[in-house]
């Protein structure tokens, strides 16, 4: 299950993501359009710009904007920013592997075998959707269904 701070992040990315390249948005801004509280927002963005997602400039003429174009940034670069592993278990993580207290054989358990095999099938979609392709479903509809909740 995604975080509240990955759904925020990805909010406020696709609403920069949405803006003219090179626009600079306030925090107050962003926290308003996306009903993000302001000072939870001050701390994802800064975690972002510091992962190279954001550029940043300070004092009157400051705010947010991408670093990259929001095709090159993927669902599943934010949420390992800001979740951590994509993995259902953490034995089933490749970088953060870890058995489960009550395993006796991680590698003939079938619940790690199985949680590897949703690893794989959620990062397959998550690596493959951008900023952009989220972009471009909005705009093609009007609006993201319930079932693109993010």
């Amino acid at each position: 299950m995604l975080s509240q701070k990955a759904k925020y992040a990805l909010r406020a990315l696709i609403m920069l993501a949405e803006r003219p390249a090179g626009e600079l948005v306030l925090i107050a801004d962003i926290a308003e359009r996306e009903n993000i509280p302001r000072k939870f927002l001050e701390a994802i963005l800064v975690e972002l710009r510091k992962s190279g997602l954001l550029y940043a400039k300070r004092g009157k003429s400051g705010g947010y904007r991408l670093a990259r174009p929001p095709s090159q940034i993927s669902f599943g670069e934010v949420i390992r920013l800001t979740d951590g592993h994509i993995a259902p278990l953490p034995c089933a993580s490749k970088a953060a592997f870890r058995p489960c207290a009550d395993c006796t054989d991680p590698d003939t358990c079938s619940v790690r075998w199985l949680m590897i095999q949703v690893r794989d099938a959620t990062a397959a979609v998550l690596d493959n959707r951008t900023l952009a392709d989220a972009i471009r479903y909005r705009q093609s509809t009007g609006e993201l269904p319930a079932s693109f909740d993010i």
